[in-house]
């Protein structure tokens, strides 16, 4: 939690932004894994709950009447059978002036509340909503909008100002992030220690998610790691690795309510075959591209676009693609082995806001989506940078067995794509290199104060201190 006056001053712009009505920003409420008392542990508080109210504790409500400029906590104090249980947690009161809140109310008066709200006709903001829960506790807050209904009907005032405030990362927030990427760097490290041919996937992601419980909150996702590569978010099996393959470790961490998400590629014997080593300096050179060109003012999808063109200009000259760089790339060939976007959003969430809408996170009305052509449709951050984003560089190569066929048979930018060199490539895998990305006015930087080592001599000669 950060000082007060930073909630007490983040609630003051969202009522400026939105300007007039009531917000209303729930937080989560423990959730069961098998039965009541069973709860998957520990529980996650809403990221934006956090952001304007930052208290972590269940079943608590913030509620912004703008019109007024009065901030509500609503929530029940624990009784004794729950102190006798969990121990002692402060009081609503206590919580919300932590914050600078300074009415409260059990949450009973909530329901009420909105009734008078709706009454008299007031605008009501609200996010759309992701858990059940909170769902059908909407629905009596929103004069009984039902749950399948309540995110078409969100505030898109509400949306924008959030996006707007937490997009760009106060100092506080970067720090936070790059305490994370030092856990992440531990995280990386240690995976890169344990692989070598039969150890299993789930030994070395378990150890990997050991440091994230051990030194943070938890991972900010579930650990993808496998040596098949070229499934996106391929999740550790029993799968002894072999001597040969590549395996790729995409893991992170939340640390004090901030993310980190890296991603490495290591071979497992730990040394890179020719063929390896040279589709690896090509997504090694398109990752580091980035830092030449990611700035303020730049928009990510023009970044994008750039390491697509540097990327089908490197798979030429291996015999992988063919024809002009320009056209390929306008006709989305790259995507048969980049079928990703570059990035997205890091924060509070490991895909920041990802929830509030990606056409509103990632994009906004100068730069719209291209939801109609494969690869390029999934870029979650493609608007103009500012000062203070937090983004992912994550390039990546794949030969996706599936994909191939498809493409091969339906003679799909077969004018780009050299099919009978790309057939023996089958059996490769995948490769891709991940870092967080701090943008600043005239230049961009990695976050973390240790950089988990992705430069080829850099892993092949790698070996954890003790």
């Amino acid at each position: 939690m950060f000082r007060k006056e930073t909630y007490i001053r983040r609630r003051a712009e969202l009522k400026r932004l939105v300007g007039s009505g009531v917000i209303l920003l729930p937080g989560n409420n423990e959730s069961p894994a098998n039965y009541p008392a069973n709860t998957y542990s520990p529980m996650r508080q809403d990221s934006t709950f956090l952001y304007y109210f930052g208290q972590h504790r269940d079943g608590l409500f913030g509620l912004i009447d703008v019109d007024n400029d009065e901030e509500w906590l609503f929530g029940d104090d624990i009784d004794v059978e729950d102190i006798v249980w969990m121990g002692f947690t402060p009081s609503v009161s206590e919580l919300a002036a932590e914050v600078g809140v300074t009415k409260t109310a059990p949450m009973d008066k909530l329901i009420p509340f909105m009734e008078n709200v709706h009454r008299n006709n007031r605008k009501v903001h609200w996010l759309p909503p992701y858990r059940y829960d909170i769902m059908v506790q909407m629905q009596d807050l929103t004069a009984g909008i039902h749950p399948y209904m309540q995110g078409k009907c969100a505030s898109v005032d509400l949306i924008k100002a959030v996006v707007k405030m937490r997009n760009v990362k106060e100092l506080q927030e970067i720090e936070a992030i790059e305490r994370a990427c030092d856990v992440g760097y531990e995280m990386h490290t240690t995976a890169q220690r344990l692989i070598q041919p039969g150890v299993t996937e789930r030994y070395v992601a378990g150890q990997v998610d050991g440091i994230a419980r051990s030194k943070a909150q938890g991972v900010s996702f579930a650990t993808i790691f496998s040596q098949h590569g070229e499934i996106m978010h391929g999740c550790p099996s029993d799968a002894q690795m072999e001597d040969g393959r590549l395996v790729i470790c995409d893991a992170g961490c939340e640390l004090n309510d901030y993310c980190s998400d890296h991603t490495r590629t290591m071979p497992v014997s730990g040394k890179f075959t020719d063929r390896q080593r040279e589709i690896y300096s090509i997504v090694e050179e398109c990752h580091d591209y980035v830092l030449q060109v990611a700035r303020a003012g730049v928009k990510y999808m023009d970044v994008h676009l750039a390491v697509c063109r540097l990327m089908t200009e490197r798979l030429k000259e291996l015999g992988l693609m063919k024809g002009d760089v320009d056209e390929a790339v306008r006709a989305g060939a790259h995507a048969m082995f980049f079928p990703h976007g570059l990035g997205h959003a890091l924060g509070m969430d490991v895909h920041d806001m990802e929830g509030l809408g990606q056409i509103y996170v990632g994009f906004d009305d100068e730069t719209r989506p291209n939801l109609e052509q494969f690869g390029t449709n999934c870029l979650r951050m493609g608007r103009r940078l500012e000062p203070g984003f937090v983004v992912t560089d994550e390039p990546g190569i794949y030969f996706i067995p599936a994909l191939i066929d498809k493409w091969r048979a339906e003679k799909h930018c077969a004018d780009f794509l050299c099919f009978d060199k790309i057939e023996t490539y089958k059996d490769f895998g995948g490769v891709r290199i991940e870092d967080d990305l701090l943008i600043m006015e005239d230049s961009c930087r990695f976050l973390g104060s240790k950089r988990i080592p992705y430069h080829i001599d850099d892993i092949e000669k790698f070996e954890l201190p003790f």
